[in-house]
């Protein structure tokens, strides 16, 4: 395994939203895995496998974990739902819905994804086995579940709760079936589908402008993307960045998608510390990876870059080289097994980039220092490449056009659900974040990053967060008061 996969499957365990996450290259990085002792047993419940044929009788066990420490009868029952990753049981036992959970005496549940995880509805993951993987069929097996569940606890109030790809996910749910959530809390939900999120890194450069206000560590990434094109011109030069870069493999010019997935790698690493921009000030992700780009005692502006790539010594045996190979990810992302790695969800996530969402992070702006050498088309030739020719252009833009129309995009008419979304994240560029509604409310907090306000309170929040936690927090309050179902 070379440092291209494990690139990715850092990006896949960053998040702070839950269990999960996704590659850059086409999705979110979503919530890191517990490495705790799996106390939770978990459950299961069995599913159809598709909700909208009542001729197919196939079924399939879905995964779930409860817990009702702080729930007391009457009370109303928490729903976490997972997204593009897998789910623990320790998810039942941190992070601030379990503190809201404390104050209202809810009994809490976690569900897991269908495709993700263990949660697997199929034999294998081909391509003609993915048809069952949508939001629409997940929201469904919410549905199924939750009407199960409630009647199991005596008809409670439920309140959703969601994180990224699953914020979007609790929004839709209330949107969808507002006779089952009473509320949702739709954190970093990037609930308008967009087949090029050139947003993305323009949000990734405000952010890391951040650092001094002046744009010096921006400067300095730009003049590295310019001398590495430069570099990549010659032999000489591309002899001297795969030293330099420990690249896995020469670098060979007529292969545009290598010159391209080296590019949008090179960026990563910036994409990464602004979306989860962790640490105190002055040593936050953003501080670190902007310290090493403006130190001239570190060499060129190149050397700079390297560093921050290719940092020494290598954190893992498994990065000793760095792997850009279009044609090797590309075969990785083929595979079709259900293996010990792959509940992650790389393949099964960037199939719904591709069928439902879009969301592919190009260089296509001008206002960004990544350069332009992953533009849209790099994408969408990977839906092609993966899944097979009819995932192309023309597909992913309709399939755009109907996930906006059936979600209502930036503007569902809905009530009881707040949107808090991170100034640092580049994902709020995809979020609501003016209110939409008396009771349907944008909460914007200045400062913080991709789902910052799911986790567990700190004495060193900041005291916009704060805030944002105290009015999520009065708000499940005013929900769980109301009377009205709707």
């Amino acid at each position: 395994m070379r440092f291209s996969l494990i690139l990715c499957l850092l990006l896949l365990a960053l998040f702070a939203c839950g269990d999960a996450a996704v590659p850059i290259v086409s999705g979110f990085f979503p919530p890191p895995e517990s490495t705790g002792a799996p106390l939770v047993p978990e459950q299961w419940f069995e599913q159809p496998l598709d909700h909208f044929d009542g001729a197919n009788p196939r079924t399939w066990k879905q995964r779930y974990f409860t817990s009702s420490a702080h729930y007391t009868k009457g009370g109303p029952l928490f729903v976490y739902i997972g997204g593009e990753g897998r789910m623990s049981g320790p998810s039942v036992e941190g992070g601030a819905w379990v503190d809201y959970a404390k104050t209202y005496k809810a009994y809490l549940v976690v569900v897991e994804h269908r495709y993700y995880g263990m949660s697997r509805p199929t034999e294998d993951m081909s391509t003609e086995n993915l048809q069952f993987l949508s939001s629409e069929q997940a929201l469904a097996d919410l549905a199924n579940f939750l009407t199960w569940q409630r009647k199991q606890l005596g008809g409670p109030k439920i309140i959703v709760f969601g994180g990224s790809y699953a914020g979007a996910l609790a929004a839709w749910f209330r949107y969808k079936y507002p006779h089952i959530a009473h509320g949702a809390v739709a954190s970093s939900g990037p609930v308008l589908a967009k087949v090029d999120f050139l947003e993305y890194m323009e949000v990734v450069d405000a952010s890391l402008r951040t650092y001094d206000g002046r744009g010096a560590c921006n400067d300095a990434i730009s003049n590295a993307t310019k001398q590495i094109q430069a570099m990549i011109e010659t032999k000489a030069g591309r002899d001297k960045l795969f030293l330099l870069f420990k690249l896995c493999d020469h670098l060979n010019l007529s292969i545009s998608e290598d010159i391209s997935r080296l590019f949008e790698t090179l960026s990563t690493p910036f994409a990464s510390a602004v979306q989860y921009n962790t640490g105190p000030p002055g040593k936050s992700s953003i501080d670190q990876v902007c310290n090493v780009m403006t130190d001239s005692r570190r060499g060129s502006y190149v050397d700079r870059l390297a560093a921050v790539v290719m940092p020494e010594p290598p954190k893992s045996p498994s990065q000793m080289c760095l792997d850009y190979k279009y044609s090797k990810y590309i075969k990785m992302m083929r595979e079709t097994e259900w293996g010990p790695s792959v509940g992650v969800g790389m393949r099964q996530w960037i199939y719904q980039t591709c069928t439902e969402f879009g969301y592919y992070q190009t260089s296509d702006s001008s206002h960004q220092p990544f350069g332009h050498g992953f533009s849209l088309p790099y994408f969408i030739k990977q839906c092609t490449d993966i899944y097979g020719n009819q995932f192309n252009k023309t597909l992913v833009s309709r399939d755009i056009v109907r996930s906006n129309e059936d979600y209502a995009g930036l503007g569902p008419k809905m009530s009881r659900v707040v949107f808090p979304n991170g100034s640092i994240d580049p994902w709020h560029a995809l979020g609501i974040l003016k209110d939409i509604g008396p009771d349907a409310k944008a909460i914007f907090i200045n400062g913080t990053s991709h789902c910052e306000n799911m986790g567990s309170p700190s004495p060193n929040d900041s005291p916009q967060l704060k805030q944002a936690r105290a009015e999520i927090r009065s708000s499940i309050g005013q929900w769980l008061e109301a009377d009205t179902d709707y």
